[in-house]
């Protein structure tokens, strides 16, 4: 349940992207937002940060796509983000769906709610900066303005839409009218809107007035709000999150605010901002905002180089040894290798594409496998056998639970683990080991304030995930 808190902006985080083109670190299971790509903290926690502990925000809430929940909440719970309402979709819709529940959601509490919508996967270098913007920005939205954030172009990007800045608003100091809108140009045209002077890079980060939002949702997108309000009115509650109902959430366009309403409305405003801002939607773009050496490459892991310029190298399993290159871009995770030039990074996404057309598991899923518990990792299979490592988070345990294909052998690395085993109770610590025959009932359970790790050693017929049946689950899966 939302507090009210009058006066103060409702940070909403939307974070429901896949994140392809930085496919392989990237991928569906596990998106960029997830992922610490700029410093420690992950971009999702550098979002909610951003708008933590100041007294311009009230509480935090996020909508996000159901299968990213726990990793989401755990996060939020590690950068110190205290109860924020979460919202779940049961699959994409775009951003118009997303801010449309936030903003019905943001109303019921309070019907003169102000939303500051934000795409977590981006990067601000300036926190100070951005704050100060979101507050130039707040005079406008109170004036019944649905309100824009446009960038400094520093170059002639293609990869961005352009805002055209009009004429200042009188009212709302630091804030102009939105003379017009330009999708993604052609490289001719952006190096023209660069020229021009007075265009703006849409960053997608939005102030907006509730009340003045859903009204011109009514007028503009009313499917949009209908498909919304059923979902909202059908939700269901699922521990900590709010489960929108699937049915009626299906029956919502997949369309963008962009083209929904804000090229459309006559209450738009843009307040032009420069707080260090990318969308890192590429590698060539985490390159331009990365920290290079004197040959201005991004080297980041276990990679070593000779005369090598303008690269960005990731090591993330393999070392990397890279000799003579020249604008690369070369990622290589545990199970894939990508080598491209930065000018045709914008097209890995077709490469996924291709992927999953061929049913290819690398498409979507990392190696490591995250669960609410934490994580299992598959280390080697062969015939009728499969070793993995699992690591499971202090205080957490895995679903009670039996396999009608499968016996696994279970070796404690480090860490303190509870096994029940049928009608069983026992305590493993370090070096010791237990065997887990097919058809018991068991559970694993970490009781220490550290991580418990351990390997696990499958044996049968058939290894697949789906041979579970869960007894009792904590997190409420099926």
């Amino acid at each position: 349940m939302m507090i009210k808190q009058p006066g103060r902006i409702i940070p909403v985080l939307l974070s429901g992207g896949a994140g392809t083109r930085l496919w392989p670190l990237s991928r569906e299971t596990y998106p960029k937002q997830l992922l610490s790509l700029l410093g420690e903290k992950t971009l999702l926690q550098q979002a909610a940060l951003r708008v933590k502990n100041s007294a311009l925000f009230g509480n935090l809430m996020v909508v996000a796509n159901a299968e990213h929940r726990f990793a989401i909440a755990d996060q939020l719970r590690s950068a110190g983000i205290v109860d924020p309402t979460m919202i779940l979709e049961p699959f994409g819709r775009n951003t118009a769906a997303a801010i449309a529940v936030a903003a019905l959601v943001a109303s019921e509490n309070d019907p003169d709610a102000i939303i500051l919508a934000m795409p977590v996967d981006h990067w601000v270098k300036n926190a100070g900066a951005f704050r100060a913007a979101v507050e130039t920005g707040s005079a406008a939205a109170r004036d019944g303005k649905l309100t824009l954030f446009g960038i400094k172009p520093t170059m002639p990007a293609t990869g961005f839409g352009y805002i055209r800045i009009g004429r200042q608003l009188g009212a709302a100091a630091g804030s102009n009218e939105v003379s017009g809108f330009v999708e993604k140009p052609s490289q001719e045209l952006a190096e023209k809107l660069l020229g021009a002077g007075d265009y703006a890079w849409n960053s997608g980060i939005f102030l907006m007035p509730v009340r003045v939002l859903l009204g011109e949702l009514q007028k503009l997108a009313p499917d949009v709000l209908t498909a919304c309000r059923a979902a909202l009115a059908g939700a269901t509650r699922d521990l900590d999150f709010l489960r929108l109902e699937e049915k009626a959430f299906e029956a919502c366009p997949s369309i963008s605010i962009d083209y929904a309403v804000m090229e459309k409305t006559d209450h738009a405003a843009v307040v032009p901002a420069d707080f260090g801002w990318s969308d890192v939607g590429s590698w060539s773009a985490l390159w331009e905002v990365g920290d290079k050496d004197d040959d201005g490459n991004v080297v980041i892991g276990d990679v070593v180089m000779e005369d090598a310029n303008g690269c960005y190298v990731r090591g993330e399993g393999p070392l990397v040894a890279a000799l003579g290159i020249q604008d690369l871009v070369v990622t290589a995770t545990p199970d894939v290798v990508l080598v491209t030039t930065k000018g045709r990074d914008q097209d890995v996404s077709k490469l996924v594409g291709r992927l999953k057309a061929n049913g290819h598991r690398a498409a979507t899923q990392t190696q490591r496998v995250h669960r609410p518990w934490g994580y299992y990792q598959s280390i080697h299979a062969g015939d009728r056998f499969q070793v993995k490592r699992i690591t499971v988070n202090p205080g957490a345990k895995l679903s009670l639970q039996k396999h009608f294909h499968r016996a696994e052998h279970w070796v404690v690395v480090n860490g303190t683990a509870i096994v029940t085993r049928d009608d069983e109770e026992i305590l493993l610590r370090e070096n010791e080991s237990i065997f887990v025959p097919l058809g018991c009932m068991h559970r694993l359970e970490n009781p220490g304030k550290v991580p418990l790790n351990l390997i696990e050693v499958q044996s049968g017929p058939y290894l697949g995930e789906d041979d579970i049946v869960r007894i009792e689950d904590v997190y409420h899966r099926v």
